[in-house]
């Protein structure tokens, strides 16, 4: 059966005409998928019983549920646990800002990255999230807390870029003036550097804001942390981040983890900045997550204010990420990880 929801309107349009229906149809069933984000045909109330049928007959719209849900009682952030159509898990956040809700999203079930900080990879892979699938953690987080979700971030569990034809299809689709009609502007795609589809990303001309999760200026220390910098080296990709800039005009933000005595130095800031040299970015910088089997520790708070004072008397724009959402875990992957064990996968 075809996911009628990951389909383009003009691919849906030749659906309906396979199913020999009047033309009007394809934007009433493209507005309760998109518009309105229904989880079964049968909560389209315009459209008769009969084609409700036929629809069933032909198509599904994968499910997608609230397993565990967990507010934060600092500051309001929502993390959601989902249960998908084949029993898998992903996570999705929402913070409030003073502009509005920004969601973050997960991409894949698993990660095959490896990343020495990271949570989203210790339950492995397992799939790539489908297009109505992204787009779906966004309808059930609207639906639940009765918002309007403004902002995008996809930087949950897995490598969007290593989901690329999903995710390209998604940002088009939720960028449809009939579905959610997010500015693309307002979202950013967060990749630990696979440089191929930086440069095709280049060609699609999307004005998405792009954040590289860099975490060390050289090859040796990023190559500890992060497997695929074995393959896409420090300069190689810091060179395809500035290709991006220079063809977007779109300021390209660089993630950085400060894990205790690792990448924390004055050494290490210095080398940064002359990486960063040269074109619009930005330095989001992290103080690392706690996760039991990774062993890292965070750095204090001195050293944080002195990595980023050492980035800015170079001239280079770093912020401190102001962390929400502490006392619920809010970090992808850690409820995945608890799910699966609880399950005895």
């Amino acid at each position: 059966m075809t996911d009628i929801k990951s389909l383009y309107f003009n691919e849906l349009n030749e659906e309906v005409k396979k199913l020999a229906l009047p033309n009007f149809r394809a934007l009433q069933i493209y507005k309760w998928l998109h518009e309105a984000g229904v989880g079964s045909f049968d909560e389209m109330t315009n459209i008769s019983k009969t084609l409700r049928e036929k629809l069933n007959d032909n198509y599904f719209i994968p499910a997608l549920e609230i397993e565990d849900k967990f507010v934060s009682k600092l500051d309001g952030t929502v993390k959601y646990l989902f249960r998908l159509y084949d029993g898998e898990y992903v996570e999705a956040v929402v913070m409030k800002y003073k502009y509005g809700y920004t969601i973050c999203i997960s991409t894949q079930v698993g990660c095959k990255m490896g990343c020495k900080f990271c949570a989203s990879t210790l339950a492995g892979f397992k799939r790539n999230l489908l297009p109505s699938e992204l787009e779906g953690q966004i309808h059930a987080a609207q639906n639940d807390l009765k918002i309007r979700i403004s902002h995008i971030v996809l930087m949950g569990i897995g490598e969007p870029l290593d989901n690329y034809d999903n995710v390209i299809k998604f940002l088009r689709i939720i960028n449809s003036e009939n579905g959610l009609n997010i500015s693309l502007r307002d979202v950013t795609l967060s990749t630990c550097g696979i440089v191929s589809k930086i440069y095709k990303l280049i060609e699609e001309k999307l004005p998405i804001t792009l954040t590289l999760s860099l975490h060390a200026p050289n090859d040796k220390l990023r190559s500890a942390i992060m497997p695929v910098n074995d393959k896409w080296g420090v300069d190689e990709v810091v060179k395809a981040c500035k290709a991006y800039a220079k063809q977007t005009s779109r300021r390209v933000s660089f993630e950085y983890t400060l894990i205790k005595d690792v990448n924390d130095s004055p050494e290490c800031a210095k080398e940064l900045s002359q990486k960063l040299k040269g074109f619009i970015s930005h330095v989001n910088l992290i103080p690392v997550n706690d996760v039991e089997e990774r062993g890292n520790v965070r750095s204090g708070e001195q050293a944080v204010n002195n990595f980023q004072y050492a980035l800015k008397s170079n001239g280079i724009n770093a912020t401190i990420r102001r962390t929400l959402g502490s006392d619920i875990n809010a970090s992808c992957g850690q409820l995945r990880r608890k799910k699966n064990e609880a399950n005895g996968d």
